[in-house]
């Protein structure tokens, strides 16, 4: 359901995140930590500090989404904190990489094709 969404940007809070926090409190996290607007039509996304649960919040026309979801086996290749600021800007592709379980820096990964011309 996610990944067919409508939503802007995806902005990712390095290191851990306290997720028994809910809508308001993450909703404070985005304003006060992130300098940004909770009310924007981005995703912001949060996880725990095993790396095994995700939160992620979005508004949407009339109130806010939350998403959660919680990994049986094996942990999500999450962003380390540091100082430079508390959150990473990422594109949708590296979103679903993120949920896969897969680094947000994929090597691998095919390059993207925008346009190709037919002789």
């Amino acid at each position: 359901m996610i990944r067919e969404s409508n939503f802007g940007n995806v902005y990712l809070a390095k290191g851990p995140t306290d997720l028994r926090k809910s809508i308001d409190g993450l909703s404070i996290l985005v304003q006060e930590g992130f300098h940004l607007d909770p009310f924007s039509p981005c995703l912001f996304v949060f996880c725990n500090r095993k790396r095994d649960k995700l939160k992620m919040l979005h508004w949407e026309y009339n109130g806010f989404w939350l998403y959660y979801k919680r990994l049986e086996k094996g942990t999500f290749q999450w962003p380390m904190a540091n100082d430079t600021s508390p959150s990473l800007k990422i594109d949708r592709r590296q979103l679903n990489w993120l949920l896969d379980g897969l680094s947000i820096t994929q090597s691998q990964a095919h390059r993207e094709v925008t346009e190709r011309t037919l002789i």
